[in-house]
């Protein structure tokens, strides 16, 4: 089949059909512009967004969640809850505030979240989640879409069913991630679910998410779905290229060269350069630890170097041990480092796939 290549979200054109999701605590400005820069990003998002925070302005991060840049375009933020008054109230706020794009979450998975009513808790009540769609597009002028999973459970699978409301609700694009909550994040999404999702749509383009962490893996949610776009999450957070090697498979551009451990060096310290401009060099020096093991997994420096960086505080010398990955010697074998971070949400703390 052919696969698109470009993607119309109302009157949003975007320049590739490759999404990058909402993740909490990882998809901040700092990030986005680092795999934009790379290519192959046709849409991001910001973090997964508490309406009652924006609309009280009381998140100690709030700035930073926020921030963008010119090169950080086009952007989508993300928003969830489960009052469809207050989550249209911060919708038009985001709408005052520039934003072109709203995604409403009804796919998180964690705990906290989804048994309080929100997130993937409102595919226990499509109606009510279809409410909420309509009042949020009712809101604002800009497009309104919305991130769902197939349902609660596997007894449940509801999104194909809810497709046609939410279309009828004005909703101008649907993100489907091929698990249910009760699912998280085991087995593998399923892909004939996400295809009768793409098959009940029948006005607004469906975004295939879940387990594309290769260009083949893209191809093969286009193939086997039928989806308009695809949206990659804790992919790029293992490979910052992955957005640019698919973008380049889908357009049959040869593959480029894999990064050299150079090119992983100079990514993660112009990574943290951008954190310290955006929190400030204590607070990048202290987020910039999550980050750390993601790093130097791909540069095999050691568990050594690894519980160093682990304990600086400041930011010179942080950026110093960065730079130190230049002339350190990689090992024979990868060191074993603590594993990858588990996602426990759909914003996911770590991430989100």
């Amino acid at each position: 089949m052919s696969i698109p290549l470009t993607l119309n979200i109302g009157p949003i054109v975007l320049e590739t059909p490759v999404l990058f999701a909402p993740l909490a605590g990882y998809s901040d400005l700092a990030f986005r512009l680092g795999i934009r820069r790379l290519g192959g990003v046709g849409l991001a998002y910001t973090e997964m967004l508490s309406p009652s925070s924006l609309l009280m302005n009381k998140a100690k991060r709030l700035n930073s969640l926020l921030a963008t840049a010119e090169e950080d375009n086009p952007l989508g933020y993300q928003i969830y809850g489960t009052n469809a008054e207050t989550l249209a109230r911060a919708a038009v706020l985001l709408e005052s505030r520039g934003a072109k794009l709203v995604d409403i979450n009804m796919g998180c998975p964690q705990r906290k979240i989804s048994h309080h009513g929100a997130g993937a808790g409102l595919l226990r009540n499509p109606a009510e989640a279809v409410r909420i769609a309509a009042t949020v597009v009712k809101s604002v002028s800009i497009p309104v879409t919305v991130k769902l999973r197939l349902g609660w459970d596997l007894q449940n699978r509801v999104a194909h069913e809810m497709v046609p409301a939410l279309e009828d609700a004005g909703v101008a694009a649907l993100t489907i991630h091929g698990r249910t909550r009760c699912q998280g994040y085991t087995g593998k999404a399923d892909l004939e679910e996400i295809r009768k999702v793409v098959k009940a749509a029948r006005r607004v383009p469906v975004i295939g998410n879940g387990d594309i962490t290769s260009p083949a893996a893209a191809r093969t949610m286009f193939n086997d779905t039928g989806c308009a776009a695809i949206m990659i999450g804790r992919g790029p957070l293992k490979n910052p290229w992955l957005a640019r090697d698919i973008w380049n498979d889908l357009q049959g551009a040869p593959a480029a060269p894999a990064p050299t451990r150079e090119e992983w060096v100079q990514f993660a310290l112009d990574h943290f350069d951008r954190m310290v401009e955006l929190y400030n060099p204590t607070g990048a020096t202290l987020l910039f630890r999550k980050w750390i093991p993601q790093y130097l997994r791909r540069l095999l420096s050691g568990r050594q170097h690894l519980v160093t960086m682990m304990m600086i505080q400041d930011a010179t010398l942080m950026r110093n041990a960065i730079e130190e990955l230049f002339a350190i010697r990689p090992l024979e074998a990868p060191p074993k480092l603590e594993a990858d971070p588990e996602p426990t949400g759909e914003s996911f703390s770590p991430g989100e796939e």
